[in-house]
């Protein structure tokens, strides 16, 4: 492995961040849309906290519900969230009210007719989001800003239910929205540039990170988290435990492994009972109400501080469905078989011209999902272990499943030499 200073990675870090902005073949006096005004469509986790962004930087924001229960409850979160804050001193104790009262609780999408932009922020369901659009597009002001905040799903799809998909662009926020820095901003392929450059720009005013990328499944960040949850879930199938797989990902750097982050945001995020996914083994947890640590049950036990604490019961339910007995790898094949597939995903991202420029990638990683800093980002990292080490890999992966196969570039940069930050295919294309 490379070894560099801390110094050296601490001034990629800053000078890749400082790139994110940069938008190639966006004219910088493009004019930018007028954004007065906010309305969010969800008053959860998500819509709470992405609406928390915009009040807190001054801006009014309308909240649509389908009950005033919802709404009610979605404005004490809110509200309770400031008011922690104001309690540990980060803002004076006046300004809770002063933030709460730029909320505007509505019941009817109508009640966002005058809004400069809104935001979609419903739970991830393709027909949902759909007839959603259909109707913003109808009651929607003229020359509006409609944006999802899908994690993984077809803007371009989206988009089409209305006849002005030049206004629509994915503004995925993280969660909690309200903390996480990242805000990836997908570009659809009919949106404007003046849409673009006014999403770039209010990015920077309620302080988030921002990163254009394109339309794929899980644009960048997710895209990558999928190659290695999917890498993950394989080693369960193969006798290895899920804590044994977090710990080699917490020794590697990251707070959370995959199970870990997996008991953290629901296993039953996408299920219901009875139901049968492609995960059998999430759906057994999910059956004895193991749905993560809500439950104080999931991959793991939790006792009263949330500890999580390998479980017995979740050891039995994979020998039953795997077929596997237990058995143990080292840390450094963990990491190889989760992080090298990430590395080689960017790089297919990269060749589809679905990211502007490798360190975005990194950026994405850095401040959406916790890559640790002193490994740079996957792309820094892919040459701090070389190409050829993670081709070797990924064509072992890749003879199990053909959807890891080596990307042609990997191939090129470890038989021809070059670096992953310093990949260039022509940038974001839509």
């Amino acid at each position: 492995m490379n070894e560099l200073n801390a110094d050296d990675i601490g001034a990629y870090i800053a000078q890749a961040g400082r790139n994110a902005w940069d938008v190639p073949g966006l004219p910088e006096d493009t004019p930018l849309r007028q954004v007065k005004s906010v309305g969010i469509i969800g008053a959860g986790t998500m819509g709470g906290g992405i609406a928390m962004n915009f009040a807190t930087a001054g801006i009014p924001v309308t909240i649509v519900e389908t009950s005033q229960e919802a709404l009610d409850r979605g404005l004490k979160v809110v509200r309770g969230n400031y008011q922690r804050s104001a309690d540990k001193g980060r803002f004076p104790q006046d300004e809770v009210e002063a933030r709460m009262a730029r909320f505007d609780g509505r019941l009817q999408l109508s009640d966002l007719a005058g809004c400069d932009l809104v935001i979609e922020a419903v739970f991830e369901n393709l027909d949902l989001k759909r007839k959603i659009f259909t109707e913003l597009d109808r009651v929607m002001k003229p020359g509006a800003i409609l944006a999802t905040n899908t994690s993984a799903l077809n803007i371009d799809d989206i988009a089409g239910m209305t006849a002005r998909p030049q206004d629509v662009i994915g503004l995925h926020f993280f969660s909690p929205a309200n903390v996480m820095k990242l805000l990836e901003i997908v570009r659809a392929k009919h949106t404007a540039d003046d849409v673009v450059a006014t999403c770039m720009s209010l990015a920077k005013d309620i302080n988030k990170v921002a990163a254009l990328v394109g339309v794929c499944p899980g644009f960048v960040g997710n895209r990558i988290l999928f190659a290695r949850q999917k890498q993950a879930n394989k080693l369960v199938y193969q006798g290895v435990m899920p804590w044994d797989v977090d710990a080699a990902l917490n020794q590697f750097g990251f707070k959370m492994g995959p199970f870990q982050m997996s008991d953290l945001a629901g296993l039953d995020i996408g299920w219901s009972k009875g139901a049968k996914t492609d995960n059998p083994i999430r759906d057994a947890l999910c059956e004895l109400n193991r749905r993560g640590q809500k439950t104080r049950a999931g991959f793991y036990d939790y006792d009263e501080n949330r500890r999580p604490v390998p479980s017995d019961v979740t050891a039995g339910i994979i020998r039953d469905i795997t077929g596997a007995a237990p058995t143990s790898k080292s840390a450094e094949e963990i990491v190889e078989t989760c992080i090298y597939p990430m590395i080689n995903e960017a790089v297919k991202i990269l060749e589809e011209n679905k990211a502007q420029r490798p360190s975005d990638i990194d950026v994405v990683w850095l401040y959406g999902y916790g890559w640790p800093p002193e490994k740079g980002g996957p792309m820094f990292y892919g040459d701090m272990v070389g190409a050829q080490a993670v081709l070797d890999r990924m064509e072992e992966l890749g003879r199990e499943d053909a959807e890891f196969a080596p990307a042609e570039t990997l191939r090129k940069l470890a038989t021809k030499g070059g670096k992953f930050i310093q990949i260039d295919t022509g940038g974001l294309k839509v």
